[in-house]
């Protein structure tokens, strides 16, 4: 009888084991990673010259890498004084905007940072770390990270920040970006208003347009 039991048991077991095995392969198929990586699943198959098999490999990696990754909290007064340096590098835009921007990247690097993601100093890790948490956000960094460094026009520049300002807004919030809005980037003021309009705060200073 015991013998019967113990064996019941084990069947029970392998069969569990190997329906989560399935799940887990479901999961982590083609299907599971266009659904997490959103648009840096194209990104990457173009990276690769049209080879979605090696794609995936590459995002399959990344979330075996960094899936684990557990972000770390921000006290209020850290949030608070992230927030108020952002806002300050938007201002200083206007007046300067290569060195606005190259603050900016080195300031979503920090948050990042805090936030529990590898350092700003191992970039393309800390980017393949960020889009397995924050995929629909990361090409503004990317983006943001190249202007930084690229003699760019003062105009890419701004959408660089205003793309950037989304994956700000993910890691600064106090809760996890609901994976059903994360394809409508979160506008400055939560309230669907335009992101960050320079040409307003040039006149507001006086300045021309």
């Amino acid at each position: 009888m015991i013998t019967v039991v113990v064996i019941a048991v084990l069947v029970i077991v392998l069969v569990t084991l190997r329906y989560t095995g399935r799940g887990r392969a479901r999961g982590s198929g083609r299907r599971g990673l266009k659904r997490r990586f959103g648009p840096e699943y194209e990104c990457a198959v173009a990276r690769q010259d049209g080879d979605v098999r090696a794609a995936e490999r590459e995002l399959g990696e990344r979330v075996r890498r960094h899936g684990s990754l557990q972000e770390q909290p921000l006290s209020p007064e850290v949030r608070e004084q992230y927030v108020a340096q952002w806002d300050a590098v938007q201002e200083r835009f206007v007046d300067s905007p290569q060195k606005a921007v190259t603050e900016a990247d080195a300031l979503l690097a920090r948050l990042a940072r805090d936030r529990g993601f590898p350092d700003g100093e191992q970039f393309e890790e800390q980017l393949a770390a960020l889009s397995v948490h924050h995929a629909y956000f990361v090409q503004g960094y990317l983006s943001m990270h190249a202007a930084a460094r690229d003699q760019s026009g003062t105009e890419e520049m701004r959408e660089a920040m205003v793309e950037a300002r989304s994956l700000f807004e993910a890691l600064v919030a106090e809760r996890q970006v609901d994976p059903d809005r994360r394809r409508r980037p979160p506008s400055p003021d939560g309230q669907g208003h335009a992101p960050w309009p320079l040409t307003t705060r040039r006149h507001a200073r006086g300045g021309s347009t």
